[in-house]
């Protein structure tokens, strides 16, 4: 019997099962896959391509290309509401879709205040498209001969790779960076030691601060205001706290984790409604929280491409394995990396080389398909 199967996000989590739409349209199954835009792009080489060391090309896969091909079918929209009563999705436009099975790969979003959202000197570090437009803002920036101020709000991992790569940006278009980071309370604070001071010494040497103890309470266009009350003027603002889920799944009242995601089993499967199916940052796994990391959902590429056939045709579901620690590697910009796992680190242009080398086989094998 024909079932239609749905794909919220072409992400990390849907790359197999995109890769393979053919063996469910095959058995006769009909595949919707909905997106907010035509490609992905993969965001461990996202501050790489701010810095032009790879193009947008060399970092994104043409999803709605990939879909057709195989004869699913691509929807540019975005879903707002999911009712899974009825089993029927709500998208912005106006128009609705009935499923019979679900999954959903809407990834995570960096929250702020509403206000910063049409700043155009604000720029969130997702999705990665907002990169391309910071990188022609800080082109522009430079090109004036004048010391050209970037505050970058965060303290993780994030923070410290757009601050290394918008230095590599501004020095090789002739720009003066004047760059600051408002770590909050520690930088790196939840990375091992070694890989925290690694990471800081990389970012002193080019002079680029650390503000710890130093939350940005306030943004405006121009201006960062932190909560001891000292106002810094910028010329521009990159927004990289901690992302969250995305909101469809509390906005359509499924049940969730702690952290606002899609509360999933074993399985990866709602536990209230068995239909549905989520990986990457929009899942809280219930059998222990998972980092928003993209090795996880990259982990769980072949069982979620298992269990959406065998939750078509009646078949045993797999259960997902997380897997032991995962790999630490950090692109800092300057042709220099960081590499930390199990205790092992090793810094510099070695480091760059292996994150490199394991980003572009990653892009190489699923791009692949697009012209298979």
């Amino acid at each position: 019997m024909s079932k239609h199967l749905v794909l919220i996000g072409g992400g990390h989590a849907h790359m197999v099962t995109l890769a393979n739409l053919h063996q469910f349209i095959n058995r006769g199954h009909m595949v919707t896959v909905i997106g907010p835009s035509p490609n992905h792009y993969y965001s461990g080489m996202g501050p790489g391509m701010l810095s032009r060391i790879y193009t947008p090309d060399d970092i994104r896969f043409d999803t709605r290309h990939l879909v057709q091909k195989q004869g699913g079918k691509f929807v540019l929209g975005t879903v707002t509401r999911i009712d899974p009563d009825t089993e029927t999705l709500f998208l912005a436009s106006g128009d609705s879709l009935s499923y019979d099975v679900l999954s959903i790969n809407a990834g995570s979003y960096v929250p702020w205040k509403n206000e910063t959202a049409n700043c155009e000197d604000i720029f969130s570090v997702k999705p990665i498209e907002k990169l391309q437009e910071a990188q022609k803002r800080l082109f522009g920036l430079a090109r004036r001969g004048e010391s050209t101020s970037v505050g970058i709000v965060g303290g993780g991992a994030s923070a410290a790779e757009i601050a290394g790569n918008v230095w590599r940006l501004l020095i090789d278009a002739g720009g003066r960076p004047d760059i600051k980071i408002f770590a909050g309370n520690r930088f790196l604070k939840s990375f091992p030691e070694k890989v925290r001071k690694k990471a800081i010494a990389s970012l002193l040497k080019r002079d680029i601060a650390i503000l710890e103890n130093s939350r940005a309470s306030e943004l405006e266009s121009g201006k960062i205001v932190t909560d001891s009350g000292d106002i810094h003027h910028v010329d521009l603002i990159f927004l990289a706290v901690g992302v969250k889920p995305s909101p469809i799944i509390g906005d359509s009242g499924l049940p969730t984790g702690p952290d606002g995601g899609l509360l999933v089993n074993e399985f990866l499967q709602s536990p209230r409604y068995p239909h549905i199916f989520g990986g990457g940052d929009c899942i809280y796994f219930q059998k222990q929280p998972l980092d928003k990391v993209g090795v996880y959902a990259v982990r769980q590429n072949p069982i979620l491409f298992h269990n959406l056939m065998a939750a078509l045709e009646g078949n045993e579901l797999a259960p997902f394995d997380p897997g032991k620690a995962y790999l630490l590697i950090f692109n800092m910009g300057d042709g220099s990396g960081i590499f930390y796992k199990q205790g092992v680190l090793i810094g510099g242009r070695l480091a760059f080389m292996i994150k490199d080398y394991i980003d572009r086989k990653f892009m190489r094998k699923f791009q692949a398909y697009e012209t298979k």
